[in-house]
Parts: C-alpha cells; sequence; structure tokens
C-alpha cells in the first residue's frame, strides 16, 4: 500500500511539473511579443529539480513551447482593423492576402460567450442573398484544438436541480466542427486557422449538397470584417463545374437581454415559434413550451400613451432595388406602423435607401446579421420570401431581410406547365398524397405532364418508395434547403423557410397581362395608389398613364407594396392566415364602400389572388390587391407586441378570436376539411368567385385569336393565353372540389366570448352547389370552349436553345391536356381523404337532419360523366358525329378506372375504405347493366367509335368483377 501511495504521489508531481511547464512556456511566448520591440530576449529557463546528465535533457524537451510563437505564425498577415475608432473586435482577425489566409484569435472569456453564425451564400446562384441557416452555440479549447458545439436547446428543465442535472446527462450537445491551434496570442487566447474552418470544413455548415466537389484550393477571400460583436468572413470559390459561389459567415456575440422576455404561443394566433420541451415540468396537459418569435420592441417612455421606440426595426432597401419600384418598396414595409403605433409603440419600424449614386449606407452588407435588409434579386424567377433569425432559447428576432425577386412579374409565360400541376394539389392530405405514391397513375402531377414524360415520373415515384406524409413539405427546390442541425426541423412548407406567394402571383399577372389586351380600353381609373384616396371613376388617356416594364403603376405598384408588406409580416413573426379572404363577399369587395376605403380581406398574410372583377359595362371593379393591412394583422400585434406581460390582459386580447373578421387558418390547416382554409380562394363565399374566374375564362377564350395575338405577333401566344385560362379554370375547380366533405375548422378554447365547436360540417346545400360546378365546369365538353379554328391556332415556337420545347411535334396535345385536367379532379373528388370526411360527416351530423352521403355523391358523378347512356339522343350516329365525343369517352374511360380501383380490397387501409368499396363495386355493375343495355337496344345506330368503347367498357368490367371475386382479401379486412 506504501508503495502504491508513492507512486501515486510521484504521477502526481510528475503532472504539476508538466502543467508548469506548459503555463511557464506560453508565458515565455507572450513575453517575447510583448519585448519583441526591444530585440531579441532569451525567456529565463524554468527552474529544474535534474541539473545534469539524461535527466536535463529531459527537462530541455519538457520547456519546449506547446505552440509556435505568435510572431513567427503571423509573419506576413496584417490584422484588419474595420471599426474607426479602433474598438477591440469580437476576433482579432488576421489576414495574408497573397495566399488568402485568414487567422482569427479567440477573446479572454470567449469560452462563456454565446456565439452565433449566420449563413448566407451572398453570390453566385439565382436565390444568391437567401438566408442559409444558423447555429447557435460556443467554443471549448479540447487539448491542442478548438471545437464549435452546438447547444442542444430541444430538451431543457425548469424544475428541480435534479431535472436538470439529468436533463444535461441526457440531452447532450454536438460538436459540428474542430480546427487546431496554431498559436496562442498574448491578451486575446487561441488563434485558429479560419479558411480551413470555414471552406475546409464548409460541409458542416451549408451541407454537402452546397459544397460537392467545390475547388477549394482555388478558395479567395470576399469580405473580411471585424466589428465589436461580429465578425463578417466571406470566401469565394468555384463549384465543381466551375461557378463562382461566394459563402458569407456572419459571427456574432448573443449578448444577455435582460429586458426582453419570451411570450408564450396560443394556437388562436399565427406566430411563428421556438420551441423545446421542458422536462421539469410534472404538471399540466403538455410539457412543451413555445415561445413566439418577435422583436424586442419597448417604449423609450413609459409614462407616455403613445412613445417612441427604444430600438427600432430598421429596414434597408437594397441599392440593386430598382428605383421605379423603391417607394412601392418602402411602403409595403411601412403599413405595419400602424398596427404598432395602436398599441402605443411609434415609429417601431424605420426605411432607409441605399443607394450606390450617393454612397448612402454603401458601407453595410445585407448578410451582416446587425442589418435588416429589403433585397431585390434579378434572377428572372417568382419568388418572394422573408425569413429570420432568432435567439433559440427566448424567440427573440435578432435579424430579418426580405428576398423579393424579378421574375413573378413576367413568370407565367414560361412555368405554366409547373403551375398547372401545383393548382390541381392544392389541399390534398398527406392521407391522398401516400395514396397516390402506390398509384402515381392517379397524381395530377402525372396526369398533367406531357405523355413522353408520364412513365419516367411514375418510375421516379416507385423508386423514391413511400415517404411519411405522403412527402408533403419534403420536396427540395434549391433555394430552399437548409443544412443539418440549422433551426428548422419540421416539412419544409411549414417553416419560414418557405413562401410562395409570388409564384402564384404570376399567374394572376398573366391573366391581367391577358385581360388588358382584350378590352378596347384601359380599364376604368382603379385602385388608388395609396390608401384613404378614391379613384376618378374616369378612363385615363394611354399616353397619361405611368408605366412600370410595361404595366400601369397604378396596378403594379400596389401590388408590389402588397407583396412586400406580406414578406415583411413573417420577419415579424407572423405566419400565413389562409383564411383571412374569406371574411367578405364578392360584392361587397366590389363596391363603392370598400375600393380605397378598407382592405378587403382579414389579413395580409393570405395568398389572395388579384380581383379582376369588371366584366361589363356598368360593372364596378374593386381594389385589385389588398391595399393596406387587415383587422388579423392588428390583432397578432397587439398580442405579440403588447408592452405588457400580464396574463389577464394577454387573454383578453386572445379571447376575441371568434369574432368574425379575426378569421385564422395557416399552413397545416391547407391539407384539412376546411375548405376556407386554402391558398388563393377568395371571399366569403368561393363558388361565387369561382363562377367569376369562369366567366373570365370563357370571355378571353372566345378572344384569343382576334384580339390577344397582334398583328406580327406569333401564333405560339394563343396557345400560351389558353394554357392561362387552363390554370384559372383548375384553380377554380380545384377550390370547390375541397368542398366536398369538408367542415368549417374554428381554433376557439372553451369560454371565449361567442366560442364554437371545434368543427363544423359544411351546409349540404354548398357541398352540392360545389359539386354541381365540378361536373359543369370539368366534365362537360362546352367547359373547355374548344373549336377547329381555335386547335388550328395553337402555335408553338421552336428554338433549338429551348430542347425540351423543341422536342415537341408541335401539334397541341388537345386530348391529353383535357384528360389530365378531368382525371386529376376526379382524382380530388374520389380519393380517400374526401370520402373518408363524407362518411365521417354523416355521423357528426343528426340523422333528423340532412347530409351529403357517399350514395349521392357517387350517384351525380355517374348522372354527370354517363349522360349519353342514361338517356341516349335519338338518331343515327357516324364516325365525324358519335354519340359520345373523344373527350367524353376518355373520362368515362378514366371513370371505370377509378371504380375499379376503389373496389378493390387493397385499394386503402382506412376503415372508410369498405363502404367506399361496396358503393364502387355497385357502380360498376350498374354502369355495366346499362351499357349492356344501350348496346343492345341501340347497336345499329352506334357510330364506330361509340360503339368500340362501350364494348371496352363492358368487357374492362367483366374482367375487373372476376378479378374482384377470385381477389384474396386481407384477413380482418375493414
Amino acid at each position: 500500500m506504501k508503495a502504491q501511495r508513492r507512486i501515486r504521489r510521484s504521477r502526481a508531481f510528475c503532472l504539476f511539473w508538466r502543467q508548469g511547464a506548459v503555463w511557464t512556456g506560453t508565458m515565455a511566448v507572450g513575453m517575447s511579443v510583448l519585448l519583441a520591440a526591444t530585440g531579441p530576449q532569451s525567456p529565463k529557463p524554468p527552474p529544474s529539480s535534474t541539473p545534469s546528465g539524461s535527466s536535463q535533457k529531459a527537462a530541455s524537451s519538457e520547456q519546449k513551447p506547446e505552440f509556435p510563437p505568435p510572431q513567427k505564425v503571423l509573419q506576413g498577415y496584417t490584422e484588419v482593423i474595420t471599426t474607426i475608432d479602433r474598438q477591440r473586435p469580437l476576433m482579432s482577425l488576421w489576414v495574408r492576402k497573397k495566399d488568402n489566409q485568414v487567422l482569427a484569435a479567440f477573446p479572454p472569456g470567449f469560452e462563456k460567450k454565446k456565439w452565433f453564425i449566420a449563413l448566407t451564400i451572398s453570390s453566385g446562384e439565382r436565390y444568391a442573398g437567401l438566408q442559409a441557416g444558423e447555429y447557435y452555440g460556443y467554443w471549448r479549447r479540447i487539448g491542442k484544438r478548438m471545437a464549435f458545439v452546438v447547444r442542444n436547446l430541444a430538451y431543457r428543465s425548469t424544475g428541480d436541480p435534479e431535472s436538470k442535472a439529468s436533463v444535461r446527462r441526457l440531452f447532450t450537445d454536438k460538436v459540428l466542427v474542430d480546427v487546431p491551434i496554431v498559436t496562442i496570442l498574448p491578451k486575446w487566447g487561441p488563434v485558429i486557422d479560419l479558411d480551413q474552418l470555414l471552406v475546409g470544413q464548409a460541409e458542416a455548415f451549408f451541407g454537402r449538397t452546397k459544397i460537392a466537389k467545390a475547388k477549394k484550393h482555388l478558395a479567395t477571400i470576399r469580405v473580411a470584417k471585424a466589428f465589436p460583436h461580429n465578425i463578417e468572413i466571406a470566401f469565394e470559390m468555384p463549384m465543381a463545374d466551375g461557378v463562382l459561389k461566394s459563402f458569407y459567415y456572419s459571427i456574432s456575440e448573443i449578448l444577455p437581454n435582460p429586458s426582453y422576455k419570451p411570450r408564450l404561443a396560443d394556437q388562436r394566433i399565427g406566430y411563428f415559434t421556438t420551441t423545446f420541451v421542458d422536462l421539469g415540468k410534472y404538471q399540466g396537459d403538455d410539457n412543451k413550451v413555445r415561445y413566439i418569435n418577435r422583436w424586442d420592441l419597448q417604449k423609450a417612455d413609459p409614462s407616455l400613451k403613445i412613445s417612441p421606440v427604444k430600438k427600432p426595426i430598421v429596414f434597408y432597401i437594397e441599392y440593386t432595388t430598382p428605383i421605379r419600384y423603391r417607394r412601392w418598396v418602402r411602403e409595403g414595409v411601412l403599413r405595419w406602423n400602424k398596427a404598432f403605433e395602436r398599441i402605443g409603440l411609434a415609429n417601431a419600424i424605420e426605411v432607409y435607401y441605399q443607394d450606390a449614386t450617393t454612397g448612402a449606407h454603401m458601407e453595410k452588407d445585407p448578410e451582416d446579421v446587425r442589418y435588416n435588409f429589403i433585397r431585390w434579386l434579378n434572377n428572372d424567377m417568382g419568388t418572394a420570401i422573408g425569413p429570420s433569425r432568432v435567439n433559440p432559447e427566448t424567440g427573440e428576432i435578432l435579424d430579418a431581410d426580405v428576398i423579393i425577386t424579378d421574375g413573378w412579374i413576367r413568370y407565367f409565360w414560361r412555368r405554366y406547365h409547373n403551375l398547372l400541376p401545383r393548382l390541381a394539389m392544392e389541399g390534398m392530405s398527406p392521407e391522398t398524397l401516400a395514396w397516390l405514391q402506390k398509384y402515381p397513375q392517379f397524381d395530377p402531377r402525372v396526369l398533367l405532364a406531357p405523355p413522353e414524360e408520364r412513365e419516367a415520373m411514375m418510375e421516379k415515384i416507385r423508386m423514391a418508395g413511400v415517404q411519411p406524409y405522403g412527402g408533403l413539405g419534403l420536396e427540395k427546390d434549391e433555394w430552399m434547403e437548409r443544412p443539418v442541425g440549422g433551426t428548422c426541423t419540421g416539412p419544409l412548407s411549414l417553416c419560414n423557410a418557405r413562401c410562395d406567394y409570388a409564384e402564384f402571383l404570376s399567374l394572376d399577372m398573366g391573366l391581367a397581362a391577358l385581360h388588358w389586351d382584350m378590352i378596347a380600353d384601359l380599364p376604368e381609373d382603379p385602385s388608388p395608389s395609396r390608401p384613404g384616396k378614391t379613384g376618378t371613376g374616369k378612363r385615363p388617356k394611354k399616353e397619361s398613364v405611368s408605366l412600370l416594364d410595361g404595366i400601369p403603376e397604378w396596378f403594379v405598384g400596389p401590388l408590389v407594396a402588397d407583396l412586400v408588406c406580406h414578406e415583411v409580416g413573417h420577419t415579424l413573426g407572423l405566419r400565413h392566415n389562409f383564411k383571412a379572404s374569406s371574411i367578405y363577399t364578392l360584392k361587397q369587395i366590389n363596391s363603392p364602400e370598400f375600393k380605397g376605403k378598407k382592405p378587403f380581406a382579414g389579413s395580409v398574410m393570405d395568398y389572395i389572388p388579384i380581383n379582376i372583377y369588371r366584366l361589363k359595362p356598368g360593372e364596378f371593379q374593386g381594389d385589385y390587391c389588398m391595399i393596406d393591412i387587415g383587422p388579423y394583422d392588428y390583432w397578432a400585434i397587439e398580442y405579440g407586441y403588447t408592452p405588457t406581460d400580464d396574463p389577464k390582459v394577454l387573454q383578453k386580447i386572445l379571447s376575441r378570436a371568434a369574432e368574425p373578421e379575426l378569421a385564422f387558418a395557416t399552413d397545416e390547416d391547407t391539407v384539412g376539411p376546411d375548405p376556407l382554409a386554402r391558398r388563393y380562394d377568395f371571399s366569403a363565399n368561393p363558388i361565387d368567385y369561382a363562377r367569376r374566374q369562369m366567366d373570365l375564362v370563357h370571355y378571353h377564350r372566345k378572344r384569343l385569336i382576334d384580339r390577344f395575338v397582334r398583328k406580327g405577333q406569333s401564333w405560339a401566344r394563343a396557345r400560351y393565353g389558353y394554357e392561362l385560362t387552363l390554370g384559372l379554370q383548375t384553380r377554380a375547380l380545384t377550390m370547390m372540389a375541397n368542398w366536398l366533405g369538408g367542415s368549417f375548422r374554428y381554433r376557439d378554447k372553451k369560454g371565449d366570448p361567442n366560442g364554437r365547436p371545434p368543427f363544423e360540417v359544411v351546409p349540404p346545400k354548398k357541398q352540392r352547389e360545389a359539386l354541381e360546378f365540378v361536373i359543369q365546369n370539368c366534365f362537360r365538353d362546352e367547359a373547355f370552349d374548344l373549336s377547329p379554328e381555335l386547335l388550328r391556332h395553337f402555335g408553338i415556337d421552336k428554338w433549338l436553345d429551348e430542347p425540351k420545347q423543341a422536342m415537341q411535334d408541335g401539334r397541341y396535345p388537345v386530348h391529353d391536356r383535357i384528360m389530365g385536367i378531368q382525371a386529376s379532379l376526379l382524382t380530388a373528388l374520389l380519393n380517400p381523404t374526401i370520402l373518408g370526411r363524407v362518411l365521417d360527416n354523416e355521423m357528426m351530423t343528426p340523422p333528423d337532419q340532412d347530409a351529403v352521403t357517399l350514395p349521392e355523391v357517387f350517384g351525380r358523378l355517374w348522372q354527370g360523366i354517363w349522360t349519353e347512356i342514361i338517356e341516349p339522343p335519338p338518331g343515327k350516329f357516324t364516325a365525324r358525329k358519335p354519340m359520345i365525343s373523344s373527350l367524353r369517352r376518355n373520362l368515362q374511360r378514366e371513370y371505370v378506372e377509378r371504380m375499379i380501383y376503389l373496389s378493390m380490397p387493397e385499394s386503402w387501409s382506412s376503415a372508410a375504405h369498405k363502404p367506399v368499396a361496396t358503393l364502387a363495386l355497385a357502380e360498376l355493375q350498374k354502369i355495366h347493366r346499362r351499357v349492356g343495355e344501350v348496346l343492345s337496344e341501340r347497336g345499329d345506330c352506334l357510330d364506330p367509335y361509340t360503339h368500340a368503347h362501350l364494348q371496352e367498357i363492358q368487357v374492362r368490367i367483366e374482367s375487373a368483377l372476376k378479378l374482384h371475386y377470385t381477389y384474396p382479401m386481407r384477413k380482418g379486412g375493414s
């Protein structure tokens, strides 16, 4: 035992001696730097207990400095001095430009600081300037390396010390990157090779797909700035294809803000949230804590009813924004000040122009987290987005930028092929999307694709396999990708990383261009340029109209302001409100009482289509877009930013949820049963809007050849115009299909004034109107206004530099196009979700009250799709004048295919399938019986097309029935 104690004491002494040697060596390095100005100095050797021999050599080796001396490491480097007053920066930066090397020294106490790394790809791609993610953590020295550790904030404890200790032990942090220490700088701390970290390990920050095979050895320094609380670093390097991209890092310190108090989120109002699980809570229904994301806005003088704020939110309009649009961008930002002023916060938002000519604010980098920018990208894409960066511990917004691209103004002409399937998919639930993965032949994205692409698309869907939620929100556009470890962990469409408002506005911009080309003169003096001012009601002379890029300023200017206002709402923390467009009727919206005086929706946070209403003389045209923020916006700002933490005051604000003008539904509600929670519907009774859209469609199709294609223009313009009207038609049809089986959803809580139950079945009358609208405007030939004359004028422009279009044979694929839309609407009506909702609604409705039933739905579709065989028209038919047209034959064949799939035991797995399957089987038997009767009674009068079609239907159903009765049933089937 004594021997063991002597060994332990010996080891402890050696360890103490070595630590002392290291400390002394480090101090020697520091002294050598401090005394460098007076000439070389010989450091005093440390005391030694081994004066000679081999022991002396061992001691000498122990005295070797742990790191090279700073003067040697920093040789050839220049310190970055950014601030005029030479304040001490967050990190000391040293740059050697000849070989693009950057070193950074950590400040004393670095390990106690909270570090925030914000990422941006600042050049080299179409969405350059868009926030690319952020990381929150701390730096830790581990031996001779520095590691950046990302905080695990998803699990916390606010409970007793024991629960806090347990959470810390179980839910540890994560090392994101590490890098060697190259030296120790006196009065600072460890020095690291910053380009080795930020270029060499760029994949860890931006993701592998962004940095794949980048030529890092050719990286150059683009930005190197050091400020008291942040440093700004950017490197440019060529990608695998040689394209130069700049990767921008804004590294800052998050300082404690004791004045900021997190505010709890509530489902009645839509804010982005900072969420964590509190494992110290043992009482209550939910241990998840959700803070709303918001800025820290406080009165400069709390005693005043209305006071300026201590620190306003400042936006800079980037110098790349065209001068002709800047005033409209500014107006869109400042509209929110009225909501803040109502709760006593004056001038909460300020706006300044960055200007390259005058040099105003040109020293500010948009990527710098200290500044909020409105950025304009000339990339010919239709996008707008308003992301923000927040403190992940409290929800305090730290930085926000709005990105506006120019392409939405002219976007539709090149993207209708992509937009049409998205319109057809609107509102489809995860259940239906998962079903489409099993049966991709029914997927609108396949049905509306060119025939030569469909098989490849279906194979791609099959290869992808089954995905959770049917893949909802998992689609990745290049600009949407976020790195692993970023703040967005759910489906991308539900995060503040995505907003499609501008893209869908492009369809209405195309309609507006089409509309104005059709009418003889400019429309009546439209919405005023400023809220509160009314139009004159007279037609302006064409030469007196101010045009912006060929579009009247009175039209596009307010649209720009509305779009910017929407995106700034996101930067204030607000989510979408897709129920806001449902609070006023179309007649109210297009009335003198509203025009120029009152916003026609509850919120700017909806996707509201452009209000093109006037078609006939005497009809009143209201505002084309939102001219101000709405009542919901005032209410949301009131809850989020009212300068009080009194729970009673906040609950009183929230309790107003049942007021009609405060209707709210957000992204996740758009896949639910509420038909008013939809993108791009409009008015309190959307079927009125859908009918008006079809009026516009028919009006313009009759004028495509004579009015839309002008002398000297390509006939391809007629095809483009028709495709645009198909987009409007598809949008109206899918809007109405969502009403079948619908139920209104309310977010009221028990005890709210005029509170409603969570669900209310849509009145049967409205469901029947919606179904009838789809039948009349999709399943009848006349709904598409096709004629031989029109089809002969659907030209196409072919250019070798557009291979996809050049490879087409040029003819308009009329049957594929119409069949694609009709089949997509069959998918919208006859999918597991809609049919299941109809069945569930029967249970939610008392037996003595009217309700839409599944037999009624199948019966009405039978009447609408099989009209020709229910009551065959008299006379004898020929191939040139068939009894059933080619479009209707395609529709009927598709309907039979749907009934066959619905009747099969394995079509889908929900409990609603069995009654649906039996009804589909009965439907097949009914069709088979009636087809047989027609062939027997009228066979001699039928044309060859109809006769062959009915025979094929009969054989197909017979085969399916045989298969059905021999198909092995699942054990315990539904």
